[in-house]
């Protein structure tokens, strides 16, 4: 099977930070800080032991460093995942934490991203590990949420854009806990002037555009076909076809 979840062809991030197009390379940079900052920075707190203000300022060293140093360059999707590869790049930054410390200024002057380190503290105190989880297998979970998170805050717009924006109204209230208490079908109906039967292809219908973003982003922030089907079926369950 081939089918189109998987199209032959896609723009990853590591080809369009090559690219000659500026505006390109902002959005690929766009995309891989929005799925990779909160893993790097959470990753860096736990395996390394580093302090909130100490792993921003590494979080932001990343960044600069993977565009300054050409470090995607180096990535050989055949040998591994391309999170994993990011992954043992934070581990090589943090272990030479002195010495980037010691420089005048991080990131090689670069432009700080903005970030929202202070809520991701929050949520990383608030968070306890679980006792058996590994750091590597924390960067994965926490990446995987990345990506979700990322998919979800691209959803409102895409279905307002085909004009189905009480789609999202209605995903929100059964999926993502809108309110406390999850409403029937006919309440909803009720609610929104609108038949069983379109409550229930509205959610279907976000439901199938969520998948749909997921799987987009999944193209951009991977470096082959088969690592596409991995990540793919370690974020959304979708078995290799």
């Amino acid at each position: 099977m081939t089918g189109g979840f998987f199209p032959p062809t896609r723009a990853s991030v590591v080809d369009a930070l090559r690219s000659g197009d500026a505006a390109e390379r902002e959005r690929a940079l766009e995309t891989l800080v929005a799925a990779y900052w909160r893993p790097v920075y959470r990753h860096v707190r736990r395996k390394w032991g580093k302090g909130h203000e100490e792993a921003a300022d590494l979080t932001q060293d990343f960044f600069a460093e993977l565009l300054s140093r050409h470090l995607l360059a180096r990535f050989d999707p055949g040998k591994a995942r391309l999170r994993t590869y990011l992954r043992l790049c934070v581990d090589g930054l943090a272990a030479n934490a002195a010495k980037a410390a010691s420089r005048q200024k991080r990131g090689g002057g670069a432009a700080p991203l903005s970030l929202d380190f202070e809520g991701a503290r929050e949520e990383l105190e608030r968070a306890a590990p679980a006792a058996d989880e590994t750091p590597e297998r924390a960067f994965e979970r926490e990446w995987v949420r990345s990506v979700l998170a990322l998919a979800l805050e691209r959803l409102p717009s895409a279905l307002e854009g085909r004009g189905k924006g009480i789609a999202f109204a209605l995903f929100e209230l059964c999926e993502l806990g809108a309110e406390a208490e999850v409403p029937s079908y006919a309440e909803l109906a009720a609610r929104f002037g609108v038949s069983v039967s379109d409550v229930t292809n509205g959610l279907s219908l976000a439901r199938r555009e969520l998948r749909r973003i997921v799987l987009d982003l999944l193209r951009e922030l991977t470096g082959s076909e088969e690592e596409l089907r991995l990540e793919a079926r370690a974020v959304l369950g979708i078995d290799a076809p």
